[in-house]
């Protein structure tokens, strides 16, 4: 029997320098997972660098503008790593360069135009002489992890090949593939606590509030939110279904060809908030937090998100949509239609400022045991090509990324929180009841 106590037995390997990239937005307990990671390889005997700021100076690199320490990239040594694990903000940084933005189809893997910005960052790696690339990011840097390893595959057989492992980043939780992100719970405990004061400003002025939270494309940051923070009302876009859901047809700006899209039928939904400040009003309650999911803006029409600028995956800059008050100011209008009386709704986005919240224990384990799945997965597993997953009691998984992205668009897909799921159910339990 081996003894408990005793360190892991480090595997022979081939692994002399990796580099661990950061990319997207920031959440919660980001330096758990480059720390832990860093540190496991550096006691493997691996030297690690730190890409700074994702992949924005690789996408450049060039021969004669080689990466430079301490600019482009640092070392990610015992003394940089010294009690970063529960630390706020990114050690390494990040942002949103999209070395696979033309990359649409995997024969454009074979374009030299189209692929360019991804053999800039092969060669900068090269350049660097990483054995392997650990990236950390969101479903767009999963897409790019892909496309870095697909485009990898087309080189001839000789060419150096850099494993390719990506470890799963979103406060969103909306990722498939694996159970709960790191920084999702953070998040949640961070925003539930502002819709608790909320309540109570709220309910000194016999007011309500509509708060729009950051969850991009689904639910559940909304819902954990508006089931911790006790919200009276959450609505996410799984909900815009049935008669909250229409259909416009609308021609498409950059090519001009006709499209459709879903859209939320705004007057059932400004409908339902307002069903819940009346009963709440029979019960003797005044005042409120409705919670609305960010994704909605995206069922806007097409009309008024046509001056909405996007990011360098496509998605729209749901900040200036601003839903939370175009809401406030319907939900007040209905109000007083209603009632014949003035109730003060204010619209504000939520979201941001728990990004770089200071991260809870269970997303600095969580965090912390996908670092070391980075290092398990290449020298281990001897794995290329996969993202690291955790269920249960902390067990690793390793999903293979053509399991995850679409093999002909090269596009990931969104875990929407299943309607009829107990997760679901939970905040419909736990909100305001109405009298359908």
């Amino acid at each position: 029997m081996s003894n408990p106590l005793s360190p892991p037995i480090t595997p022979a390997h081939d692994f002399r320098r990796v580099a661990v990239l950061f990319a997207g937005g920031p959440a919660p307990a980001a330096n758990a997972v480059i720390s832990t990671c860093a540190a496991t390889f550096l006691n493997a005997g691996v030297e690690v660098l730190g890409i700074r700021h994702g992949y924005s100076r690789l996408t450049d690199y060039s021969p004669n503008q080689p990466l430079e320490a301490g600019r482009d990239y640092i070392v990610l040594d015992q003394q940089a790593l010294k009690r970063s694990r529960s630390s706020q903000g990114i050690l390494i940084g990040t942002s949103r360069a999209n070395p696979g933005k033309k990359v649409e189809h995997p024969s454009h893997l074979q374009d030299p135009e189209r692929s360019a910005p991804l053999k800039r960052v092969y060669e900068g790696l090269c350049a660097l002489n990483v054995d392997a690339l650990i990236s950390i990011g969101g479903d767009d840097t999963l897409k790019t992890a892909n496309k870095m390893k697909r485009y990898q595959d087309t080189l001839p057989a000789t060419a150096r090949r850099i494993p390719v492992i990506h470890l799963p980043k979103t406060i969103d939780n909306d990722y498939l593939g694996i159970d709960f992100t790191f920084g999702f719970f953070t998040a949640v405990e961070f925003l539930a606590g502002e819709i608790r004061n909320l309540l109570y400003d709220a309910e000194a002025s016999k007011s309500y509030f509509i708060a729009e939270t950051m969850g991009r494309s689904a639910g559940w940051l909304a819902y954990g939110a508006a089931i911790a923070g006790e919200a009276s009302l959450a609505i996410s876009v799984e909900d815009i279904v049935g008669e909250y859901r229409g259909e416009e047809t609308y021609t498409d700006p950059k090519t001009g060809k006709t499209k459709t899209k879903p859209v939320m039928k705004a007057d059932r939904l400004i409908a339902r908030i307002l069903q819940t400040m009346l009963a709440r009003e029979k019960s003797g309650k005044q005042y409120g937090v409705i919670v609305l999911a960010e994704g909605l803006a995206e069922y806007l029409s097409a009309e008024m998100l046509k001056d909405i600028p996007r990011d360098e995956h496509g998605h729209i800059s749901i900040a200036q949509v601003n839903l939370g008050k175009m809401c406030a100011k319907l939900v007040a209008d209905a109000y007083k239609q209603a009632t014949g009386k003035e109730r003060k709704v204010t619209g504000l986005q939520l979201g941001y400022e728990s990004r770089c919240a200071k991260p809870q224990a269970f997303d600095i384990m969580l965090g912390s045991q996908l670092g070391v799945g980075a290092y398990r997965a290449l020298v281990e597993e001897k794995l290329d090509g996969v993202m690291v997953s955790i269920t249960g009691q902390l067990e690793l998984r390793y999903v293979p990324f053509e399991t995850l992205v679409d093999p002909e668009t090269l596009v990931t897909k969104v875990r929407f929180i299943d309607t009829n799921s107990d997760y679901h159910h939970l905040a419909r339990y736990l909100e305001t009841r109405i009298q359908e």
